[in-house]
């Protein structure tokens, strides 16, 4: 049965919808965040990258990041997420920068290993409508929307 290794809390600044995960030594990505962002769906991959779409367009959603050394186990109840996908993800140094689209990249660091691999990852978010309607009202909030991203050693 898998175990969590590690998890960690960041807060992610959306903005214009927005929020991405990029390997930490982002000298050699063919695709840098935000370019080629696609904004129809939850969940989008570029090599080193993994893009989010947020449900509201300004603020700042809470991130949960747990490492497993193996599958995790899927949610026991999958009704309290708004949104869930998996992706592939290949990390040359081992650790994750946090990007926003208006303040580009974050303090926050998310340490997968002590160096590169490849990883298989489940994004889960709940607070969608919530943070919808936060950018139809005042604008902004801090928490409304909640990210669960699960990252594990890629099988062969």
């Amino acid at each position: 049965m898998a175990e969590i290794v590690r998890q960690q809390h960041v807060d992610a600044f959306v903005g214009y919808f927005a929020f991405g995960l990029q390997e930490s030594d982002d000298t050699d990505l063919p695709v840098p965040f935000p370019d080629d962002f696609d904004y129809d769906v939850f969940l989008s991959t570029h090599p080193g990258r993994l893009d989010v779409t947020s449900g509201g367009h300004t603020h700042t959603a809470t991130v949960t990041v747990e490492v497993w050394d193996g599958g995790p186990p899927p949610p026991q109840d999958a009704a309290d997420w708004d949104e869930q996908a998996e992706a592939d993800f290949e990390s040359t140094s081992g650790e994750v920068a946090v990007w926003s689209m208006h303040a580009g990249r974050t303090d926050g660091l998310i340490t997968l290993a002590d160096s590169g691999g490849l990883w298989r990852v489940r994004v889960s978010c709940a607070g969608r409508a919530a943070a919808a309607a936060l950018s139809e009202g005042e604008g902004t909030g801090h928490g409304v929307e909640r990210y669960l991203v699960q990252f594990w050693p890629a099988g062969p």
